[in-house]
């Protein structure tokens, strides 16, 4: 049994000297790579810590290296630019494009500081509206909107706790985020059409 252990240590040293290695000969190029195709140093700072992180914790063995990582790397943008044109919680809040007249913000019952009879009722109306709403969703989605959304935790802690892909969770908040737009929107033909 100790024969066992003392063979997997030298492998996983090994393994660990080859990935940092690869780290160190790939970051520059790689991520110059990636700062072309997107917005921000920021967000290609990220793209690389990513592609990094899923080549670290890749357990399968990789033939050709550097191929494999410029392509999690144009994936990994490609998912970025999805991200970006996801709708955002915001639009639950404030609904589909509306036209002048019906204009109707719940961002401005909610955030605002009037405490009136009316304000209240409708604040109470929209939290009733979304927790029904949310109790409608499958779990997997209304888990992951609850924790990114609500309690600020970041994809890749999710992805890390639950073992799923950043874009599976990402995918999940998207469905969350139209089933719950859909629901207040009919609240808010409820209420204007009153």
């Amino acid at each position: 049994m100790k024969e066992g252990m003392t063979i997997a240590i030298p492998m996983a040293a090994e393994r660990n000297r080859n990935i940092t290695n690869t780290i160190k000969a790939m970051s520059k190029r790689l991520f110059g790579f990636i700062k072309q195709r997107v917005a921000s140093t920021e967000d290609a700072e990220d793209i690389l810590q990513d592609v990094f992180y899923q080549f670290a914790g890749n357990p399968e063995p990789i033939e050709q290296t550097t191929a494999w990582l410029y392509r999690v790397a144009r994936n990994k943008i490609t998912d970025n630019y999805r991200k970006k044109k996801l709708p955002l919680a915001d639009d639950v809040l404030q609904g589909a494009a509306e036209s002048e007249e019906d204009s109707f913000d719940w961002k401005e019952v909610m955030f605002s500081n009037d405490n009136t009879p009316e304000t209240d009722y409708l604040r109470n109306l929209f939290w009733e509206e979304l927790k029904a709403a949310l109790d409608e969703l499958p779990a997997e989605q209304r888990e992951v909107f609850i924790q990114n959304e609500i309690e600020g935790v970041a994809f890749k802690d999710m992805a890390a706790a639950t073992g799923e892909s950043v874009a599976t969770l990402i995918s999940r908040k998207r469905y969350a985020v139209l089933h719950l737009r859909s629901r207040l929107a009919v609240l808010k033909d409820e209420l204007l059409n009153y």
